[in-house]
C-alpha cells in the first residue's frame, strides 16, 4: 500500500496543492468557502468539520443549511483525508453521519409544515447499503427503506395515514435530492423497498412485516445485514427490526437458502463487463478484485453462519472481516489481506469522487488518470495501476476459491459464472459472456416464476436442453430474447418446467415456437397462460363448429357481469389462436384447415360478443320490435378462411321498419339505436379488456364507405347496391355471408344479395372496371416480398379478381368459399383447372407465413423449412418453384378470361 500513512504527520499545505491541482471540484470548492479554506491551510480540520456542522443549524432554511453543511463537510473530510489526519474509519463514519441528520431534518421539515405542534412520529427510515454500515463515500446514492406506521404517524386529522406518508416520503426526497444553485444533498435511491416495481414509497410496517416473514429474497436477507434505524422515529425503527430478525439471521439454514446466496455471489462477478485487469475503464466497485467482492464474500459468510453466531452480526466490512477470523469461519491471513485491500480500494474510490464530485468507480485514462494518482499522492498512474493490481488479485484470488463449487457444479447453468459462458461459447452463441451474466441474472428474484428454489432446480436442469435448440435456432439471441419475456411474465413455472423435463416432444414444440414464430412467442410474452395449451391433451386438435366454440365462450359463471363475459370471450379466443398456431408451426394440420378453424373462432367471437353487447345495450334502450341487427361478414371472414393477422370485415345492418323507436326506459329512434347498438358490438370485439385485444374490426365495406352510416336497413343497403355501388363492391359482395341474426333475417338478406349479384350486366364495362381497379391497386400496394402470395402478380389478388369477374359476367358460381366458387367455376368450363391447386397452394402460403414469414421477405434457415414443410413442399426453393407455377397458371387464367397478359416485368417477377 503506497498512499500516505495514516501514521504520518498530516501534511495539509501538499494535500491542499494537490487537490487544487487535480480535483476541480475541491479546487472550486475551496475557493467558494474561504473560511473552510482558511481553517484547513491551518491545519484546523477538526475545526472546519465543527465550523461545517454549525452551517447545517445556520436557521436557513432547511433546504439550503443541508446543502451547505454537505459542502463544507465533504471539503473538510476530503482535504483531512488527503493530508492524512482523518482515516478512512473517520470519513465514512463522519459522512454517514450527516446523511442521518439530513434524513432526520428533510423529514422533519415536511412533517412539521404539515403538522406543526405534532412530534415526528411513526415515520421510520431505515438505512441500507453503505449507509447502514456507516461507509458512505463522498459521493454514495442512499438506499434508504421508508416505512410508517399508521397508529403513530403524525399527520392533519382529515390525512388517511397512507396519503399523509407518502406526501412525506415525496417532499422529503425531493429535499434531498432536487439539484438547486446550491447542490444537491444526496441522490436517494428506494428501489431496495419491498416489491419495488409496484409499491408506493413509504410502506407501512404491517406490509412490510408480512413481506421479509413470508415472501422477501436471498438478496433483501444480504442487504439487512447492514440494516440500522437511521432518522425519523428511531425506536420505532429499532422495534422493526428486531421483529424481522429472525429472517436475517436464519439459526438453521436452508440448502436453498445456502444456494441463493452462493447466486448471488456469482452474479457479483458475472454482471461486470468492464476490463477484468486494473487500468483504464477498470471499476474498483464492481471489477474482478474490487469493492464489491470483498463485501460480498464477507456477506456471504455471515448470512450462513450468523444464524448460530451472533458475534458474527455486525455491520461494517471490516468489523464483518475480524469478526469472522475470530470465529475461526476465515483465515486470519485472509481476513487481514482482504480488510487492507478493502480499506485502500475504498480510499482510491474516494479519489476518484474527489475530483468532479461524481459518483464514479472507473479508473480515467491518459493525463485524467496521472492526476488522479497525483492526488492521491502517487507519482502517475502507471504506480497506481501497478498498486491496484496486486490489491485486486489477492481479492480476486479469495473470492475464486469462495465461489469455486459453483463454478464446477456439473448441468448447473442458472448459477452462471465462467461455466456458462464457456457452453455458451461452445453452443456457438455470440458475446457468451453478456448472455451468461443475463441468465445468471434470472435467479436474482427479479422474476417471480423463479423465486422458490424448486423452480430454479428444475431450470437448472432443462435449461442445457433449451439452450441447445436455441443455439440450432437462426437468431439464437432471439430466442433467448423470447423465453426471457416469457419467464419474466409467468406467475409461475415449476410444474411447466418438470413436465417439459419428461416430455422432450412438448420442449420441441415450445422452442419450435420460440424459434419460428415470433407472433406467438410474443403473446406468450405478454399471456404466459398460454404454456398451459402446451400441456393440454387438446392442443392439436381443430376446434369444433362454431356452436362448439360459442359454448366455451358462454361457460363462464352464472351472474358473470358484461366486462367478465368480454373477458371470457377473449381468453378462449386467444387460446384457440394460441392452439391453431400451434398447429401451424407444428405441421399437425393443413393450414387451409387452420385458416377455416381460424375464421369459425372469429364467427363465434362475433357471435357471442354481439348477444353480450345486446343484452347490455338492451337494459337501458330495450328492443325494436319486428327488427334485429345482421352482421354480415365480407371480404376472408365471409370467406370462411382467415390467417392469424386477419381483421374482420363486416357490415352491420337491421331489417324491419326503421320508423318508431326503442321500447326501452331510454327509447332511441331506430336508426339511431342500431348504430349505437353496432357500436357497442365493434367495441365488443376490439377494446382491450383486462383479457387484452381480440380483433381489429374494418367496417369500410358498409354502403357510402367511411361517409356512411355504421348500420343501415336492409332497403337502403339493397337500394345501394342497385344503385350506387361500384363493380368492386359488387365483387366484394360474391364473399359476403350473413354471420349473426335469426334464420329468417339470413335469408332475406341472402336473397338482397343474390338478387344483385345475379343481375346482368355490360361485360366490355366489367371487364374495364376490373383492369382498372388492378392497375390502380398495383401502383399503391405494391408486394411486401418474395413470399407475398397475396401482392405478387399472378397471386392471389389477381386471382380473386379473376373469380370475381367471371362470376358477375357470367352469373354463377357464387359461394363465399373461395375454393368452391373456383371448383364451380372450373366444372363449367369457365377457368382453367390449374387454378385449384393454385389457389390451395397460395392460400396456405398465406395462412402459415403471417406466423413464420410474417416481413414476407426471405425466412430465417428454420422458419423456411418450417414454411415449406406446412405448404407441403421439401424445402423452401422447391416452394419457391411451386409458388411460381402457380403464378403462372393465374396469369395465363387471366390472359384466357381478360384477354390482357401480364406485362413484362410482371412476367419477369413470376420467372
Amino acid at each position: 500500500m503506497q498512499a500516505l500513512p495514516q501514521t504520518m504527520a498530516a501534511d495539509w499545505t501538499s494535500a491542499l496543492a494537490r487537490a487544487r491541482a487535480n480535483a476541480p471540484f475541491l479546487a472550486h470548492a475551496l475557493e467558494r468557502q474561504p473560511d473552510v479554506a482558511a481553517l484547513l491551510a491551518d491545519g484546523q480540520g477538526e475545526e472546519a468539520i465543527a465550523w461545517a456542522r454549525d452551517l447545517g443549524r445556520s436557521g436557513f432554511p432547511a433546504p439550503v443549511a443541508l446543502r451547505r453543511e454537505k459542502l463544507a463537510l465533504a471539503t473538510a473530510l476530503a482535504i483531512g483525508d488527503l493530508a492524512g489526519e482523518f482515516p478512512l474509519a473517520r470519513v465514512v463514519a463522519e459522512l454517514s453521519d450527516f446523511a442521518d441528520r439530513a434524513l432526520d431534518t428533510a423529514f422533519a421539515s415536511v412533517m412539521h409544515a404539515r403538522v406543526p405542534e405534532a412530534e415526528p412520529a411513526g415515520m421510520i427510515v431505515l438505512a441500507l447499503g453503505k449507509h447502514g454500515a456507516c461507509e458512505l463515500n463522498y459521493s454514495s446514492d442512499i438506499d434508504p427503506i421508508l416505512l410508517y406506521d399508521p397508529a403513530l404517524l403524525s399527520r392533519r386529522e382529515r390525512d388517511e395515514p397512507a396519503e399523509a406518508a407518502q406526501r412525506y416520503a415525496r417532499e422529503a426526497v425531493r429535499m434531498l435530492s432536487e439539484v438547486t444553485p446550491e447542490g444537491y444533498v444526496f441522490r436517494v435511491d428506494l428501489r431496495l423497498r419491498p416489491a419495488s416495481e409496484v409499491s408506493p414509497p413509504a410502506i407501512p410496517i404491517g406490509a412490510a412485516l408480512t413481506h421479509y416473514e413470508s415472501s422477501a429474497l436471498a438478496w433483501e436477507r444480504a442487504a439487512f445485514i447492514k440494516a440500522r434505524a437511521a432518522a425519523g422515529d428511531v425506536p420505532a425503527g429499532e422495534r422493526f427490526l428486531a421483529a424481522i430478525r429472525p429472517f436475517v439471521w436464519r439459526r438453521s439454514l436452508d440448502f436453498g437458502a445456502i444456494g441463493d446466496i452462493r447466486r448471488l455471489s456469482v452474479r457479483i462477478r458475472a454482471s461486470h463487463a468492464g476490463p477484468r485487469e486494473p487500468g483504464p475503464g477498470y471499476n474498483v466497485k464492481l471489477g474482478r478484485g474490487g469493492i464489491r467482492e470483498v463485501e460480498f464474500f464477507a456477506q456471504t459468510h455471515q448470512l450462513i453462519h450468523g444464524g448460530r453466531d451472533p458475534s458474527l452480526r455486525v455491520r461494517g466490512t471490516r468489523a464483518a472481516l475480524d469478526a469472522l477470523a475470530a470465529a475461526g469461519i476465515v483465515g486470519a491471513d485472509d481476513a487481514r489481506v482482504l480488510g487492507e485491500a478493502y480499506d485502500r480500494l475504498r480510499t482510491i474510490e474516494h479519489r476518484l469522487q474527489m475530483v468532479g464530485d461524481q459518483q464514479t468507480h472507473s479508473l480515467p485514462d491518459g493525463a485524467s488518470l496521472d492526476a488522479m494518482a497525483r492526488l492521491d499522492g502517487l507519482a502517475d498512474g502507471a504506480a497506481l495501476v501497478r498498486e491496484l493490481g496486486a490489491v485486486t488479485a489477492a481479492v480476486a484470488a479469495r473470492y475464486d476459491a469462495l465461489i469455486a463449487e459453483d463454478e464446477s457444479a456439473p448441468g448447473v447453468v442458472v448459477s452462471g459464472g465462467d461455466g456458462l459462458a464457456r457452453r455458451l461459447g461452445e453452443l456457438g452463441f455470440s458475446d457468451p459472456d453478456r448472455l451468461a451474466e443475463r441468465i445468471a441474472g434470472w435467479s436474482d428474484g427479479r422474476i417471480r416464476a423463479l423465486r422458490s428454489e424448486p423452480a430454479r432446480a428444475a431450470l437448472d436442469a432443462l435449461l442445457p436442453a433449451l439452450l441447445e435448440r436455441f443455439a440450432a435456432a437462426p437468431d439464437p439471441d432471439q430466442a433467448l430474447n423470447r423465453w426471457e419475456r416469457v419467464l419474466g411474465a409467468a406467475p409461475s413455472a415449476l410444474n411447466l418446467f418438470n413436465l417439459l423435463l419428461q416430455r422432450p416432444a412438448l420442449l420441441d414444440q415450445l422452442a419450435r415456437i420460440l424459434v419460428l414464430a415470433p407472433t406467438l412467442a410474443d403473446e406468450l410474452g405478454r399471456r404466459p397462460e398460454l404454456l398451459d395449451i402446451l400441456i393440454g391433451q387438446q392442443a392439436l386438435d381443430l376446434p369444433g363448429d362454431v356452436t362448439e366454440i360459442a359454448a366455451m365462450m358462454f361457460a363462464g359463471e352464472e351472474g358473470d357481469d358484461y366486462e367478465r363475459q368480454l373477458d371470457r370471450i377473449r381468453r378462449v379466443t386467444g387460446e384457440l389462436r394460441f392452439a391453431l398456431g400451434l398447429q401451424t408451426v407444428a405441421a399437425v394440420h393443413d393450414p387451409l384447415d387452420i385458416g377455416k378453424a381460424l375464421s369459425r373462432t372469429a364467427e363465434a367471437a362475433l357471435a357471442v360478443a354481439q348477444d353480450a353487447a345486446v343484452a347490455e345495450f338492451e337494459r337501458a334502450h330495450g328492443k325494436v320490435p319486428g327488427s334485429e341487427l345482421v352482421v354480415l361478414g365480407l371480404g376472408r371472414l365471409g370467406g370462411g378462411t382467415l390467417t392469424h393477422a386477419s381483421d374482420l370485415d363486416v357490415v352491420y345492418l337491421f331489417g324491419g321498419d326503421y320508423e318508431g323507436e326503442s321500447d326501452g326506459r331510454r327509447p332511441l329512434g331506430v336508426t339511431h339505436y342500431f348504430n349505437r347498438l353496432a357500436q357497442r358490438v365493434t367495441a365488443a370485439l376490439s377494446v382491450p379488456t383486462a383479457e387484452g385485444a381480440l380483433y381489429e374490426v374494418d367496417t369500410r365495406l358498409r354502403p357510402q364507405g367511411a361517409q356512411g352510416p355504421l348500420a343501415v336497413s336492409f332497403g337502403s343497403f339493397a337500394r345501394y347496391q342497385r344503385e350506387e355501388a361500384w363493380t368492386w363492391e359488387h365483387m366484394a359482395l360474391a364473399r359476403a355471408r350473413p354471420l349473426t341474426g335469426t334464420p329468417a333475417a339470413r335469408d332475406e338478406l341472402r336473397a338482397i344479395i343474390a338478387g344483385e349479384l345475379e343481375r346482368p350486366r355490360d361485360p366490355d364495362t366489367l371487364r374495364g372496371d376490373v383492369l382498372r381497379m388492378r392497375a390502380e391497386m398495383a401502383a399503391h400496394k405494391p408486394p411486401q416480398g418474395p413470399l407475398d402470395a397475396k401482392l405478387l402478380r399472378g397471386g392471389l389478388v389477381d386471382l380473386e379478381f379473376l373469380v370475381h369477374y367471371l362470376q358477375l359476367r357470367e352469373r354463377t358460381a357464387f359461394d363465399p368459399d373461395l375454393g368452391r366458387a373456383v371448383d364451380m367455376l372450373v366444372e363449367a368450363g369457365l377457368a382453367r383447372p390449374g387454378v385449384r391447386d393454385s389457389l390451395a397452394l397460395m392460400t396456405r402460403m398465406l395462412i402459415a407465413g403471417r406466423l413464420l414469414a410474417p416481413d414476407l421477405s426471405q425466412p430465417t434457415q428454420a422458419a423456411a423449412a418450417a414454411l415449406a414443410e406446412a405448404c407441403g413442399a421439401p424445402a423452401l426453393d422447391a416452394l419457391l418453384r411451386m409458388f411460381a407455377d402457380a403464378r403462372q397458371e393465374v396469369a395465363a387464367a387471366w390472359a384466357d378470361s381478360l384477354g390482357e397478359a401480364l406485362a413484362e416485368s410482371d412476367l419477369g417477377e413470376i420467372e
